[in-house]
């Protein structure tokens, strides 16, 4: 090879290589993995049957720029130079980016013909030259060498060297290949490309995305009075601020003064102002000549790009403390290539393109992060969908710039609002749950109608409220939607599913009449109906007391013909009273939950139930809060059918290698249908003595576990899981009717001593207990049993007594709950009254 590092033999290895018809170019970058990296050498190989390196130039140019200016310059941009790189839109970053012409990728040419065809392992330079050109010791580590330090060792040269050697090998075999095939190359026919926003739509509703992927119909939830035509002109001036800041001098004057000595209100005031005259009143003015109509929409656009601006202000304010003014807002703003691709390997084996492009990069100086900016012109309807899209933007970053890459989502209508997540969030979600869903969203678009099994309907019931393809989605899929009981329609009236019709606005009317015969004045405020209940929103006039309407509860009894007391309770703004509801219906399982195994780090949740609202609520138990369970409800309360349903839960979302169930049933009637499931940590439990030696096991699996954690230098099962190549899978005990263990003291002593140790620890290690039983009795529910379960469910009591003890306090409400699923649902102060699924059939899932 020949190593030139004299800037005057540079230049002229530069000009004779501007007669050459066709070169291999690599480069290699130091600093690549921080925000401010280096060309360090450029690599260029002219003859094609060099096969050791030896005709190779290496140009050291390593802070050299004007060397790389030269070879751009007469290299790069002349179109009668063929340039041939592996992954160019890599080393195009640092030799010229759009300038350069007549520009060949060997990537790309590998992707055309498929790694199927290739019969490679992967698409690497590497890879190719040693799997389709067959060199042999291939060195593949030296470029994760520091190319920042000189001198440079031989190994390093020799890499260098070799690597044009074998970009030009493999270039001609992929020409050849590719002139071979008599056919032209379709790329991955049957698996599209996806990109971030599809992902997102997923999330939200498969159906949905079928509609968009198919048709490209409109697929955006938008919340209600949500103005619309605004998302196209905000993202389109936000590009014109961020570009504008960067190469306005009067920006940077801004920043000149210290941090300390900066206002955020008085800076994103006046970038507010300069970025008025200069971009958005020309652009106002040029849109409104054309379309005079959309005036009222880029009033809207100002307010959000106001509020984008303060928040650029803020963040540059920060920034200034450690770094000059003058620099400031290029290390900030992170311009260059928006444009992401990436092939995701599926848990099938088989790879899914997705390709997107992310609206802004910028970096933190204080975290020394990148973080990638979603903007939205309206708030987002399923965080976790988000989630799941930025999650998409920030890993594929990282594939590219190799250092982790948070993320921030900013809603600037109808007010600002920024959801941010960090690199370790999203890189759990990135490298266990979007796989899975990939080969999911496959799977979807492989059907076609009439089949069966098509994409299943969403999970989150609201969404269809506010679908944009509402009417489409019932007759494509030919299945009309399910009429939730929640939904309002003009004249409030809501229909339950045999065509009988609730009137929630003349119950209302009643019970407003019912406390006005009280001498107690209310303005009802509307009404939302569950399954079990109707809950009417009163508000007291001036002067009446929430104590006057609650002290009532006996009186409405009577007066409403009421069988049970109605539960009244204060809310923000206004009074709840439950009534029971006419014609009750049921939350059946199989609306709620769809079979999906999840990977083994994924939080495991289980469903409590519906809320008023129409919405799925589930419990994490990896939280603190939620990770244990004291269940109380007496006999007709739906005790067992709201055990049953969480376990189905659990079993759809998680295979037996990630999830063990251990199961207490005295009564032999709770989980007939389970005692073959192959999910169990032991055969279902149905005496005393193993119900100590189970408790006792789990105790010993715990510590057994802090032990693996502790080598591993792990806080919890997650972290573990993240790391380890043999995942734990999580434990969960559903312990039925605890209180027929109770009467042997003996027994008694054992079972409270092994739930304290489990409730206590046992999170961290994966290990959960749920207790339940008919008898919330205080002999039973002992201090010490309710200090180690924190999540409490109460289905209806047979007392008061009852239900303070499952809630604690002085809260006796789930003695006047309706029974059947009823129940209350307290996380800390929190309380949500829900109504359990109801699996009327159970089946259980296949692996």
């Amino acid at each position: 090879m020949q190593y030139l590092t004299d800037p005057g033999e540079i230049k002229y290895v530069i000009s004779e290589l501007a007669s050459t018809k066709l070169l291999w170019v690599d480069t290699e970058i130091a600093d690549w993995y921080t925000q401010n990296p280096r060309l360090s050498l450029i690599q260029v190989l002219a003859d094609s049957k060099d096969l050791t390196g030896v005709s190779a130039y290496i140009l050291d140019v390593l802070d050299q720029y004007h060397l790389a200016t030269k070879f751009i310059n007469q290299i790069m941009v002349n179109s009668s130079i063929e340039k041939v790189f592996h992954n160019a839109s890599f080393d195009l970053r640092y030799l010229g980016g759009e300038l350069a012409t007549n520009v060949t990728c060997t990537l790309k040419i590998a992707r055309k013909i498929t790694r199927e065809r290739l019969q490679v392992s992967n698409l690497k330079l590497k890879t190719l030259a040693s799997e389709l050109c067959h060199f042999v010791n291939v060195d593949a580590e030296s470029g994760a060498s520091d190319w920042g330090i000189r001198p440079l060792s031989e190994k390093q040269l020799q890499y260098a060297a070799m690597d044009t050697v074998y970009l030009a090998a493999v270039h001609r075999s992929l020409l050849d290949m590719e002139n071979n095939i008599s056919e032209p190359v379709k790329e991955r026919p049957s698996h599209p490309s996806l990109n971030p926003t599809k992902v997102r739509i997923a999330f939200e509703c498969p159906r949905l995305f079928y509609l968009n992927h198919k048709f490209g119909d409109s697929a955006i939830f938008l919340p209600p009075d949500t103005p619309r035509g605004i998302g196209n002109h905000f993202h389109k001036l936000a590009d014109e601020l961020i570009k504008l800041a960067l190469v306005e001098p009067e920006f940077q004057t801004l920043f000149e003064p210290e941090s300390y000595l900066l206002n955020i209100e008085e800076v994103a005031s006046r970038m507010q102002g300069i970025f008025y005259k200069l971009i958005f009143y020309p652009y106002l003015e040029r849109v409104i000549q054309n379309y005079p109509d959309t005036v009222v929409i880029l009033l809207k656009v100002w307010e959000g790009l106001q509020g984008l601006i303060k928040r650029f202000a803020q963040l540059l304010i920060a920034n200034r403390s450690y770094c000059d003014g003058e620099s400031l807002i290029s290390q900030t703003f992170i311009s260059g290539e928006s444009s992401l691709e990436h092939y995701f390997t599926l848990p099938d084996g088989r790879q899914q393109r997705v390709r997107g492009e992310f609206d802004c990069l910028v970096f933190n100086l204080a975290k020394k992060r990148l973080c990638v900016v979603e903007f939205k012109t309206y708030q987002p309807v399923d965080p976790s969908a988000q989630l799941a899209q930025v999650s998409l933007y920030s890993y594929m970053l990282w594939q590219t710039k190799k250092v982790a890459v948070d993320a921030s989502v900013y809603c600037v209508l109808p007010e600002f609002k920024e959801y941010q997540y960090s690199w370790e969030q999203l890189e759990s979600t990135i490298h266990q749950l979007i796989p899975y869903k990939l080969l999911q969203m496959q799977q979807w678009l492989s059907w076609e109608p009439p089949q069966p099994d098509g994409p299943p309907v969403t999970t989150q019931v609201h969404l269809c409220e506010i679908c944009p393809q509402q009417q489409k989605c019932g007759t494509f899929f030919s299945v009309v939607p399910e009429n939730r009981d929640n939904q309002v329609t003009q004249d409030h009236t809501w229909e339950n599913n045999r065509g009988e019709s609730v009137n929630a606005d003349a119950i209302g009317e009643d019970l407003v009449n019912a406390l006005q015969s009280f001498k107690v004045p209310v303005e009802y405020q509307g009404a939302a109906i569950g399954p079990a209940f109707i809950r009417v929103k009163l508000k007291p006039d001036l002067g009446v007391k929430v104590n006057a309407i609650m002290k009532l509860s006996a009186d409405l009894q009577v007066h409403l013909g009421l069988e049970r007391p109605p539960l009244i309770a204060p809310q923000a703004g206004y009074v709840s009273i439950d009534l029971p509801r006419p014609q009750r219906q049921v939350a059946r399982f199989e609306t709620y939950i769809q079979q999906e195994f999840l990977p083994p780090t994924v939080p495991i949740k289980i469903a409590m139930g519906v809320s008023i609202d129409g919405d799925l609520i589930e419990a994490d138990l990896s939280d603190a809060n939620t990770c244990h369970f004291l269940v109380g409800g007496t006999t007709g309360s739906g005790k067992s059918e709201f055990l049953r349903s969480i376990l189905l839960s659990l079993l759809y979302h998680h295979s037996p290698q990630h999830l063990k169930i251990a199961l207490v049933d005295p009564k032999r009637v709770t989980f007939p249908e389970f005692e073959q499931i192959p999910w169990l940590y032991s055969p279902v439990v149905k005496d005393s003595d193993r119900a100590v030696e189970l408790m006792e096991e789990l105790v010993t699996e715990m510590e057994s576990r802090y032990h693996k954690l502790e080598n591993a230098r792990c806080p919890d099962l997650i972290t573990y899981n993240q790391n380890s190549p043999h995942p734990l899978p999580r434990i969960v005990c559903i312990f039925d009717e605890y209180a027929d263990f109770m009467a042997e003291k003996a027994v008694r002593k054992v079972l409270e001593l092994s739930i304290k140790r489990l409730g206590a620890m046992a999170r961290a290690a994966g290990i959960h207990l749920i207790i339940a039983t008919q008898r919330p009795e205080a002999g039973i529910v002992t201090p010490i049993i309710r200090s180690n379960l924190p999540g409490r469910i109460a289905l209806r009591t047979a007392s008061e007594a009852d239900s303070k003890i499952v809630l604690g306090g002085t809260e006796t409400s789930a003695a006047y709950l309706l029974g059947k699923g009823d129940l209350l649902y307290q996380i800390g102060a929190q309380m949500q009254r829900l109504q359990s699924l109801y699996a009327q059939k159970i089946y259980i899932p296949s692996f």
